[in-house]
């Protein structure tokens, strides 16, 4: 029983897990049936499949269907390690930047860290299913390299795209789509990173679940996503057909 002064995270309880799974899913399926084929929308769609994918594995931790949690720990990381290089990838698209030396670099390391969650025998020394977010127990020297390969190009994305945006505010008559799209995209980082950050300062036990919880605010993201960004940048399918 929760006391007056415990903190509750109720929203990443197991249903609204399978819940926001659904959503992110027909928001993939939405976006291919609904925009022309582009570098952009595959890069949303690989997103929003990917935090679906997590969502997934944290249902299934929780839940089974013939695999074990080890499995679908091993899924919900390699799933969630793809997500820093589509955003960094996503900002140059919708910014126009040409030269992507700094993305190919960081889709390496990806790979390096997809091996080591699907290959490793030690990558995870356990779990916890809390009822109100699954927490993930990777050894600690890969949690630190982690979190500096995650939260590195997360927040090297928005520097770029904070940048970015200050150049396209001088073309702003211009390109005024382009902006939108990247001040969009640095709003969608916020929306899970701020309050993730509020979570694990009110109660700093929270911050071994961090990637179930951050997981959770980026359904707003998917939306963000869907419903902002591509309709600024992406051709529809429809207006083709016309």
């Amino acid at each position: 029983m929760a006391t007056p002064k415990s903190t509750q995270f109720n929203c990443f309880s197991p249903p609204i897990m399978l819940a926001t799974f659904i959503i992110e899913i027909v928001l993939a399926v939405y976006t291919l049936v609904r925009y022309k084929m582009s570098v952009l929308s595959r890069l949303v769609v690989a997103s929003l499949v990917s935090l679906a994918v997590f969502q997934l594995a944290e249902y299934h931790v929780c839940g089974g269907m013939g695999l074990r949690a080890e499995q679908w720990s091993r899924l919900g990381y390699v799933a969630i390690s793809l997500l820093p290089p589509l955003g960094l990838h996503m900002m140059h698209v919708l910014a126009d930047k040409p030269r992507r030396r700094y993305i190919r670099g960081a889709y390496i390391v990806m790979v390096g860290c997809v091996g080591y969650f699907l290959l490793s025998p030690t990558a995870f020394t356990g779990y916890q299913c809390t009822g109100n977010y699954v927490i993930f127990q990777i050894g600690e020297r890969a949690a630190i390299l982690y979190a500096l390969y995650y939260y590195g190009l997360l927040f090297s994305s928005m520097g770029f795209g904070i940048t970015w945006a200050n150049e396209l505010k001088l073309a702003a008559k211009k390109l005024p789509k382009r902006l939108a799209a990247v001040r969009a995209l640095i709003v969608g980082y916020l929306v899970f990173l701020v309050p993730t950050a509020i979570a694990n300062s009110v109660n700093p036990a929270t911050r071994r679940g961090i990637p179930s919880i951050m997981c959770g605010f980026a359904v707003l993201f998917a939306l963000i996503l869907s419903f902002y960004i591509m309709p600024k940048l992406a051709t529809s399918r429809r207006a083709i057909e016309e």
